[in-house]
């Protein structure tokens, strides 16, 4: 996950022998040269695994705790402090999360029971969000009264429309760091689909500070596609910058070949296959923006926007590929090594450009 590009790793800890774990987890990523923080997900007997396990509490970074899962009544209230004053003792930072799944079902029937009481009683479902908010809201205040202050909020829920206005409501009502997640997103183009759509809705409006795709991996597949994800959102956003994007055209009547798509997909491996390299001895090489047009239509004018590109002929054109880089053709490629000369043209330009 760290060398996808993760920038925080959440483990879980719910028994003794995951508690011992940590330690030896972080001594290994250090072993690794991987700094990544380390956050803790505490289920129901955190507050024991953090008091039993010094060195657990120690190794982690920040702790996750869901105020609907640490105990009902006066040991919700003990089991909670216990934990925050473990993260004061260590000096760690706190991720309040509460997930709809897992509400406080004593605060949820409150607001259930006094919406009853009202002469135009609210939808259920804005009663639901609303508790979300003030679970959230009332256990950072009670952290705050504790004496903690690195404090982040997390309200997640599995249906979009909750979300939005959850964080909004969220945003508007405090000044916390706020994580953001469509939790059981689902899988593969569903799961894509939805994560992106709330994700990006909220990060457009200036809402969430870091975030979290919950994909369903398919069987056998890798759980690396949620960091792939939220960084190719991000770049999509403009709002951070993971590797160099290649814009490609979708094919149409003029591309009946499939040629582009080989091209394009060549580059792609190419730049994930020297990413690590580049990043290392080309400062800035993520900025970069490529593009692999399919014909001569608006393929030219796509080249030009890019810092690199190349525009393919299209379905009976003459083999002929011109290139651009910053904006000026600079030579027209042909024959059957257009692949391997684009991606040498490719090497030397960031070379020249970044070196």
């Amino acid at each position: 996950m760290a060398q996808t590009g993760a920038e925080l790793l959440r483990v879980t800890v719910n028994t003794p022998r995951a508690a011992q774990a940590v330690p030896l987890l972080r001594t290994l990523l250090n072993d690794m040269g991987i700094n990544t923080p380390l956050v803790g997900d505490f289920h129901y007997n955190g507050h024991k695994l953090l008091s039993s396990y010094p060195e657990c509490a120690k190794a982690l970074d920040k702790y996750r705790i869901n105020p609907g899962n640490v105990g009902r009544g006066n040991a919700h209230d003990t089991h909670f402090a216990a934990m925050v004053k473990t993260a004061l003792e260590y000096g760690k930072a706190v991720r309040i999360g509460v997930n709809w799944g897992s509400l406080d079902q004593e605060l949820l029937l409150r607001l259930m029971d006094e919406n009853g009481k009202q002469k135009k009683p609210r939808d259920a479902d804005e009663v639901l969000r609303e508790a979300l908010v003030q679970s959230a809201l009332s256990s950072a205040a009670a952290a705050e009264r504790l004496g903690l202050n690195d404090i982040v909020l997390s309200c997640k829920t599995s249906r979009l429309p909750d979300l939005l206005a959850v964080y909004r409501k969220l945003a508007t009502a405090c000044d916390y760091p706020l994580h953001l997640g469509l939790t059981e997103a689902g899988m593969g183009i569903r799961g894509i689909s939805a994560s992106s759509a709330a994700l990006a809705v909220l990060l457009a409006e200036g809402i969430g500070d870091t975030i979290r795709a919950s994909l369903t991996p398919a069987p056998g597949g890798e759980r690396t596609d949620e960091v792939r994800l939220c960084c190719e959102l991000l770049q999509s956003l403009g709002l951070r910058s993971f590797s160099p994007q290649v814009a490609a055209c979708p094919g149409c009547g003029r591309t009946t070949g499939d040629f582009f798509r080989r091209l394009a997909a060549d580059i792609e491996t190419h730049i994930k296959n020297r990413l690590p390299e580049w990043k290392k001895n080309y400062p800035g090489v993520e900025e970069l923006k490529i593009a692999v047009m399919g014909c001569v239509v608006n393929g030219p004018g796509k080249s030009r926007h890019a810092d690199i590109g190349i525009s393919l002929p299209g379905s009976g054109e003459r083999p002929v590929a011109p290139v651009f880089v910053d904006g000026e053709k600079v030579t027209a490629l042909k024959g059957d090594t257009i692949a391997d000369d684009f991606i040498q043209m490719l090497e030397e330009y960031i070379a020249k450009r970044y070196g």
